[in-house]
């Protein structure tokens, strides 16, 4: 096998089993520090680690986007700022399962949007994974109980961490067009706009008096928690799955990508938490059903490489 593609298989699995704990941990950590400032911190330590290192390593000549400004800062916003404040506002308003097993839906949204907007109906298979994976999620969120809609902030939450999934996607197929620039580039020069925008979406939420400045023995009471989203949920994470996105392309990091739900899971169990049963069919529906799609994409892609 490849030694390239060996070396991103690891590294985007590590990413993986990273972002699938790091949902539990911030999840706890909410207690003593509300989501805008967990997730300022978290950025404000990853992002300045990240720029020590691609001074070293590329000078600061690295720091100029060169052209490509216009791009990079917008999806640096989105995948740095929007979607991560939206998972964790919508996590604290129902759970890191809701979390994960929601996210995991974006290779089907990505599916249904180029269905609307291109006009390219998916395959019949990718359309019965598609409506298997949101009746998984469905059973996950309702837990099977149809009264579920009687929750407004618990759907709220839910739509929300949905929002989220799509800025992601948005920022994952964005930095593929940013030709040129090594990992710890793209990394960077998209972490920076996010994170300047999460500094400034924090302090309007801090004027308006929608949220509190949380004290210093608060910030002690999860310093673990922070020091793990800093540096093993952005500062590798991120790090690590650039570098293996890159090296074994987009339908294998989508398939990895699917088994975050299984992590999380595995995780939360790990802790102690008891699912009902319901919930670990609907989790195992969703993997499945991506998982099945991605190998059918998989046979189509080869099928169409061969003759070439």
């Amino acid at each position: 096998m490849n030694r390239t593609f060996v070396l991103g298989f690891v590294a985007a699995f590590g990413a993986v089993l990273a972002w699938g704990i790091q949902l539990p941990v911030a999840k706890d950590a909410f207690v003593a520090v509300n989501p805008f400032h967990l997730s300022l911190f978290r950025y404000v330590v990853a992002v300045s680690f990240l720029s020590i290192i691609l001074v070293v390593h590329e000078g600061r000549g690295a720091f100029r986007y060169r052209g490509k400004g216009l791009w990079a800062i917008p999806l640096g916003v989105i995948g740095m700022c929007i979607c991560p404040i939206s998972a964790f506002i919508g996590m604290a308003m129902t759970s890191a399962e809701h979390c994960v097993v929601i996210g995991s839906l974006q290779p089907t949204i990505a599916a249904l949007a180029v269905w609307i907007f291109q006009r390219k109906r998916p395959a019949t298979f990718t359309l019965v994974c598609i409506v298997g994976a949101f009746l998984g999620v469905m059973l996950v969120v309702s837990k099977g109980d149809l009264q579920f809609f009687r929750k407004p902030g618990q759907l709220v939450g839910d739509f929300i961490i949905l929002g989220g999934a799509v800025g992601w996607l948005v920022y994952t197929a964005g930095v593929g067009r940013l030709h040129g620039w090594s990992t710890w580039r793209v990394t960077v020069l998209t972490m920076l706009p996010g994170t300047i925008a999460t500094i400034l979406v924090t302090q309007v939420m801090v004027s308006l008096g929608r949220i509190e400045v949380p004290t210093l023995a608060a910030i002690q009471s999860v310093a673990w928690p922070i020091a793990y989203l800093s540096f093993i949920g952005v500062l590798t994470g991120m790090l690590a799955w650039n570098f293996g996105a890159r090296r074994i392309g987009i339908v294998n990091s989508s398939l990895l990508i699917n088994f975050m739900p299984v992590v999380t899971f595995a995780y939360r169990a790990f802790q102690g938490h008891a699912f009902e049963q319901v919930e670990l069919v609907g989790a195992g529906m969703v993997v499945s059903a991506l998982i099945a799609n991605n190998m059918y994409l998989r046979r189509q892609y080869l099928n169409r490489a061969v003759p070439a």
